[in-house]
């Protein structure tokens, strides 16, 4: 059993990087890692998510969800990020809730904390690791320690697998291809299993 607490942090427009969070939420807890889910805040005028019948169902579905804060990061141990892809790029609203905690970061609050990422998008080749590669290169400046899954597990060679972090492909009706499941779990595992080593080592 592990001691490590964990933030997952994610956006998610119609549910899938909200189910790929709760997939790696279980992962986690199976270590018995101390875990937070939490979304970042919506940045979208109501006026459009009321006009996408799905969006608004899941805006709805997941006002549960506590918005991610500064203490949050501050809390964790280890972070799994979980985005959309955006031409390439995460979504806005991730990118701002990174932006704004330049007063974790100036006061080196954000060093060392051990971080993955997990990504969707609607077809094989639609920015999944540009996408992953944008949110690292923050990560980088954080002074964070990046765990991506590699080629750590035989699952990786299936669906959902990505040497950079999960990537799965949705199709126009919003239904994830393939079983990614078991990605998602290992690369939490793994997240936790680091932020473990890297907890112990600074004690």
């Amino acid at each position: 059993m592990t001691n490590v607490k964990l933030a997952i942090i994610y956006y998610s427009m119609g549910g899938t990087n909200y189910q790929l969070s709760k997939w790696a939420e279980e992962g986690a807890k199976e270590l018995g890692a101390e875990v937070k889910v939490l979304r970042v805040q919506e940045l979208a005028p109501e006026s459009v998510i009321q006009g996408n019948e799905g969006w608004k169902a899941h805006v709805e579905a997941t006002k549960h969800i506590p918005v991610a804060t500064s203490e949050d990061i501050e809390w964790a141990d280890a972070i799994i990020f979980s985005v959309p892809t955006r031409f390439g790029n995460m979504p806005s609203q991730m990118k701002q809730f990174l932006d704004i905690q330049g007063g974790l970061w100036a006061t080196g609050k954000t060093v060392n904390k051990v971080v993955s990422a997990m990504t969707s998008a609607q077809n094989p080749h639609g920015g999944q690791e540009a996408t992953l590669l944008s949110l690292y290169t923050t990560m980088m400046h954080w002074g964070t320690i990046i765990v991506p899954p590699g080629y750590t597990d035989p699952v990786l060679f299936g669906a959902g697998g990505n040497p950079y972090g999960t990537s799965v492909t949705v199709d126009q009706n919003g239904n994830m291809v393939g079983d990614v499941q078991a990605a998602v779990k290992h690369q939490a595992k793994r997240t936790v299993t680091v932020a473990e080593w890297v907890k112990k080592a600074n004690q």
